[in-house]
Parts: C-alpha cells; sequence; structure tokens
C-alpha cells in the first residue's frame, strides 16, 4: 500500500511539472506570437512609409521637371522683354520701352530665384 502511494505521489509530482513546462511553453508561445505581431505591424508600416515617401519623390521630381520648363520659359519671356525695351522701336514713346526693359530684368530675377528652389529641392531628394 506504502508503494503504490509512493507511486501514486510521484506520478501526481511528474504530471505537474509536465503540466508547468507545458503552462510556461504556452505562456511563452503566447509572448512570442504578440512580438511577432507587433513586429508585423512594424513591417506592414514600414513599408507603407517607404512607398508614401517614393511618391512623394516621384511628386517633387515631377514638380522640378515642370518647374524647369517654366523657368526655361520665363527666362526667354525676359530676354525677349529685355531685347524689345532696349531696341525701342515702340511709337508711343520711351514709356513702354522703360516698362518692357524694367518686366524683362523684374521676370528674370523671378526666374533665378525659381531655379534656385528647384536646385534646392533637387538636392533634397537626391
Amino acid at each position: 500500500m506504502d508503494a503504490i502511494r509512493k507511486l501514486r505521489d510521484q506520478v501526481a509530482k511528474q504530471q505537474q511539472a509536465v503540466f508547468k513546462q507545458f503552462s510556461d511553453n504556452v505562456a511563452s508561445d503566447e509572448n512570442e506570437f504578440q512580438q511577432h505581431q507587433k513586429l508585423e505591424k512594424l513591417y506592414i508600416s514600414t513599408r507603407a512609409a517607404k512607398h508614401y515617401q517614393k511618391e512623394i519623390v516621384r511628386g517633387v521630381e515631377g514638380y522640378i521637371v515642370a518647374g524647369s520648363k517654366h523657368v526655361e520659359i520665363g527666362t526667354k519671356l525676359s530676354e525677349d522683354s529685355r531685347k524689345y525695351g532696349s531696341e525701342k522701336t515702340c511709337t508711343s514713346g520711351n514709356t513702354l520701352s522703360r516698362a518692357a526693359l524694367s518686366f524683362g530684368r523684374a521676370r528674370a530675377q523671378m526666374e533665378k530665384e525659381c531655379g534656385v528652389l528647384l536646385k534646392a529641392l533637387g538636392t533634397q531628394v537626391a
């Protein structure tokens, strides 16, 4: 009888040890699962941010291309205005020539500043 009791106690202790080990593994697995879910969410948000950043870069590059064309056209307009003003081909006097010359100079300065801005944006994107 005593041997059966000892055997029963020994089996109970082994069952408790197995159960404890199993419950520790389950808790550990649950923590690992939660960590895995957090890592997966982080990866998804990082990937989304990367794609968003690429879209921003594409947009800025498009703006730079369009802005460069705008600067090119504006520079041509300012050169033509200055040329028109300096040739003084106006029949209505000096006023229109001076206005065209002033407009040409002002436009050239604006286009120069726009060019500087576009170069700065290009540097930041690169």
